[in-house]
């Protein structure tokens, strides 16, 4: 395993997670990377936009989480395969 990366380069490569597709070959887009309260709200006002998946992400470096014990997640929605 390399060297640890810093939360600046953990944020800099989350900045790059855009979009994902599935096994089943529908895309998503990413809509939110964080916790807490904020994560809940988020996943109530995405849920009003369609299918939600939600990925919990590797807190390790990011320090108010590893702290508290507290989750980080993504939410995704699935892109409307009409426009694909």
């Amino acid at each position: 395993m390399g060297p640890k990366k810093t939360i600046q380069e953990r944020l800099a490569d989350e900045e790059l997670v855009r979009e994902k597709i599935d096994e089943n070959g529908k895309k998503w887009q990413k809509v939110y990377f964080g916790g807490g309260e904020h994560f809940k709200n988020w996943l109530e006002q995405c849920k009003e936009l369609g299918e939600v998946e939600v990925e919990e992400v590797d807190a390790t470096g990011f320090k108010c989480y590893e702290d508290s014990g507290e989750k980080l997640f993504r939410i995704w929605v699935k892109i409307n395969s009409k426009n694909n």
